[in-house]
């Protein structure tokens, strides 16, 4: 199983280590501010460096195992994560109004389902490939991969992370040729389930977070509190921010869930404009260097694999950046690399091993 030969660690992408080293140090010192206490580190620290060597560590298997064994290995681990999703369904406590979690609140399901979405996408897009995918009908299937983990997270009330997996699953539609009728549509089917959502599916304070977007000063003292606290803190920041540990929304306490959901609101708070646009650049950049991963791949199973891996990463960015600026509602997606979350790192760090994998592997066979 294992794929590691002199060529492999020839090539092995330091450029791509780089980038995710600077990332996880910045999101560590981020997150050191934001749950900071006078006896040194806090629980929450000291869980996430744990997890941090912990998906180090599954980083390292996934780079060193040859990534066309995980394509074989990619039906039977969406198979499990879907009977994970579904046992979460019996199982799991309700939590703020949501079945998310399972053994005690260590594991996330829905985490996991991104891994096995990614790869059962693309081990269906190497025997189909999508440039060829040129009928509506032929979508059929890879909607449906990714409509059953959404329809069981939808059913767990964890409606962020259905969104994010929606949006990780269609990642792979942009590179299919159906006709712009085909996506008219598919647009209107969209737009006929978000209506029936919208009636049926989410709960008062869901509709509410949504509203507040379009009206901010709808509720600023409960569903709009949250995006408040994040805009004064984002606004506080100005060009250089007011220094690690010296941000007074962070510091204080009033920012909400702030090294989880906000976590960018306290790096733009003590590093300012300057700081955020250092990070975002950084971001940009590996997300850019995944796709350059992807095109330089040998086969189409890695540049499919390449490709769900930058999905994975991009998706979560965008949308919480845009809902700790108030453009979208508090959904609950976490910040990649920055964000508080054990389940949350390891799968990242998994889906990065990954994308090292199909990195050094280029010039192989």
């Amino acid at each position: 199983m294992l794929g590691i030969d002199r060529r492999s660690i020839q090539n092995f992408d330091w450029t791509l280590l780089g980038l995710i080293t600077i990332l996880t140090v910045f999101g560590l010192v981020n997150l050191s501010s934001a749950t900071s206490t006078p006896d040194g580190l806090s629980d929450e620290m000291r869980r996430q460096l744990f997890s941090l060597g912990l998906g180090m560590t599954v980083a390292m298997v996934c780079a060193a195992v040859d990534y066309r064994h995980f394509e074989r290995l990619a039906l039977p681990a969406f198979c499990i994560a879907i009977g994970l999703l579904a046992l979460t369904l019996v199982l799991a406590p309700v939590t703020r109004g949501s079945q998310s979690w399972l053994f005690g609140g260590r594991v996330q399901p829905s985490e996991l389902a991104k891994v096995a979405l990614v790869l059962g996408l693309a081990r269906y897009f190497q025997r189909y490939p999508p440039g060829q995918t040129t009928r509506l009908r032929e979508l059929v299937w890879p909607g449906a991969i990714i409509a059953v983990p959404v329809a069981l997270i939808v059913a767990q009330g964890d409606m962020g992370v259905a969104l994010l997996t929606l949006l990780v699953g269609s990642t792979y539609f942009a590179l299919v040729r159906i006709p712009f009728r085909a996506w008219l549509a598919i647009a209107a089917v969209g737009v006929a389930a978000l209506a029936a959502l919208w009636t049926f599916g989410l709960a008062d304070y869901q509709k509410e977070r949504i509203l507040v977007v379009v009206d901010p000063g709808r509720d600023p003292l409960a569903s709009g509190y949250q995006a408040t606290q994040s805009r004064i803190a984002i606004g506080s920041g100005g060009v250089l921010g007011s220094g690690y540990g010296e941000g007074t929304q962070t510091q204080l306490r009033f920012l909400p869930t702030q090294h989880t959901d906000f976590a960018f609101s306290v790096l733009a708070e003590e590093w300012g404009f300057v700081g955020t646009c250092v990070t975002l650049t950084l971001y940009v950049t590996l997300l850019i260097w995944g796709l350059v991963v992807a095109r330089n791949s040998k086969d189409d199973f890695g540049a499919l694999l390449a490709v769900g891996v930058v999905g994975c990463l991009f998706w979560p960015a965008v949308l919480n950046i845009a809902m700790v600026i108030g453009l979208a509602p508090v959904i609950g997606v976490p910040l990649p690399l920055f964000s508080y979350g054990g389940s949350a790192l390891v799968v990242t760090f998994a889906l990065l091993g990954l994308l090292m994998n199909v990195s050094m592997r280029r010039y192989v066979f």
